[in-house]
């Protein structure tokens, strides 16, 4: 016969015992929410302090004036500089700007509040421009070109009144990307949105130090920090429909083709005008064979090059931008 051993009131007290050190030891979802969040701020800084890094976009001694429009995108902005400039090896001023542009509802009170609560230093301009543009702009039509050009010249205007060196606005990677698309489908020109800048009156340079960004990042830090958000509706203007249409096109190609927005963000910084049409930028019209080969010369013969899996990403004396580890800790 065999023996049958039963529990002993210790065994069943160890046994206990130790699922309840596994409960402790196991992540809450507090615990996961508060890691996952730690994770989005150190993609996020490291990003924005690469785009920094590769353009050059702060240097010693510069006072940068952060534009606010009270959106999600310029507070992240504000706050990673912030982060940034506690570790950078170099020193610079943050100045806050925000243009109180006396739409009808604007909560005028929220950018001083949360802005003083940080200790940041800020400037409130006033300038009605809400009714130029109502006056302007027939009714029922998108106001947001003129009001963004009307916002510009202001900004440019505060910049040197506040001796700021660079003007640093919120754009992020969609803001790029839909920018190449409007100028591609609505423009003919492959345009996009550089993330550095002289300004148009030639006295200002302008940085996107966000240029790195995925807007869902963003979306997803403003909800983690709580940013208190100001709407960008007040004006009652119908929006951009197809800056709205690109955003969507956007969205719809993460979602159905992975890798496919990341390869064409790094086509931005791999243009070679041999293999476009630009006269301008490539002397086609006095091109000659010089009888030696060259490093980026024709494969117009491949049938296609794209699929050379063997060759794929290999591009030699090309640096590009990689979000591989966009994900990682």
């Amino acid at each position: 016969m065999n023996a049958v051993i039963l529990p002993s009131a210790d065994m069943a007290g160890d046994h206990a015992a130790g699922q309840a050190t596994a409960r402790r030891t196991r992540p809450s979802r507090e615990d996961k929410a508060a890691f996952e969040a730690r994770k989005l701020e150190k993609r996020l800084c490291r990003l924005t302090g690469q785009a920094i890094g590769d353009y050059n976009m702060i240097e010693p001694g510069d006072r940068v004036m952060v534009c606010m429009s009270g959106g999600k995108d310029s507070y992240a902005m504000l706050d990673i500089l912030l982060k940034l400039r506690a570790r950078a090896p170099v020193a610079f001023d943050i100045i806050a700007v925000n243009l109180d542009q006396k739409q009808p509802g604007f909560p005028e009170h929220v950018l001083p509040d949360y802005l003083t609560s940080l200790g940041v230093p800020f400037h409130i301009e006033n300038q009605d421009t809400y009714s130029i543009v109502q006056r302007v702009v027939p009714e029922g039509k998108t106001t947001c070109s003129l009001c963004s050009r009307l916002r510009r010249g202001i900004l440019y205007r505060v910049a040197g009144e506040l001796g700021a060196t660079k003007i640093a606005l919120g754009h992020h990677r969609d803001d790029i990307l839909e920018t190449l698309f409007l100028n591609m489908f609505y423009g003919g020109k492959l345009k996009g949105m550089p993330p550095k800048l002289q300004s148009d009156d030639g006295r200002n340079v302008v940085i996107r130090p966000l240029a790195y960004v995925r807007e869902r990042d963003l979306e997803r830090y403003a909800e983690v920090k709580g940013f208190p958000i100001i709407p960008c509706n007040l004006c009652g203007s119908q929006p951009n429909l197809k800056r709205a249409e690109m955003k969507a096109l956007i969205r719809e190609w993460e979602k159905k083709f992975p890798g496919r927005i990341e390869s064409m963000f790094n086509a931005l910084s791999n243009v070679v005008p041999s293999h476009l049409m630009d006269r301008n930028l490539h002397p086609f019209a006095t091109l000659r064979a010089e009888g030696k080969p060259l490093a980026d010369g024709d494969i117009a013969f491949d049938e296609a090059p794209c699929d050379d899996t063997a060759t794929a990403g290999f591009q030699p004396g090309v640096q590009t931008i990689r979000f591989a580890g966009l994900d990682d800790d």
